[in-house]
């Protein structure tokens, strides 16, 4: 039994971990002024813990793509209004001048997905 304890709370562990290096590469990005990257890296941190929460729910995610998970979890019936919007933020499409249709930090975004789905 510890040993299966160990290994879940390792996982999870290095799932923060994976989380937190994005929100970092996130965070120097928008220092830089590239808000594309930006985007890109809160994307990729709220699909890791997209598919940590699919994972809990017995659901095999097979694609590698966090836009496409993130699009899963828009359309998840379990989660909360609040949430499934945040996922919607997420796979916004930026318009000719590469800039989002809404007003939205979607580093705060991906972080609050993160932290309820995580919980």
């Amino acid at each position: 039994m510890r040993a299966i304890i160990s290994r879940r709370y390792n996982g999870i562990v290095n799932i923060q971990t994976q989380i937190n290096a994005e929100f970092e590469r996130a965070e120097q990005a928008r220092a830089r002024g590239n808000d594309g990257q930006a985007r890109v890296c809160a994307r990729r941190a709220a699909g890791i813990a997209a598919r940590e929460y699919f994972a809990r729910h017995g659901r095999a995610v097979r694609t590698p793509s966090a836009y496409d998970v993130l699009g899963l979890l828009a359309d998840e019936p379990l989660l909360s209004p609040e949430l499934k919007q945040s996922a919607a933020y997420l796979t916004l499409r930026v318009n000719e001048e590469f800039n989002l249709p809404v007003d939205v930090d979607l580093i705060a975004e991906a972080r609050k997905l993160c932290e309820k789905l995580l919980k």
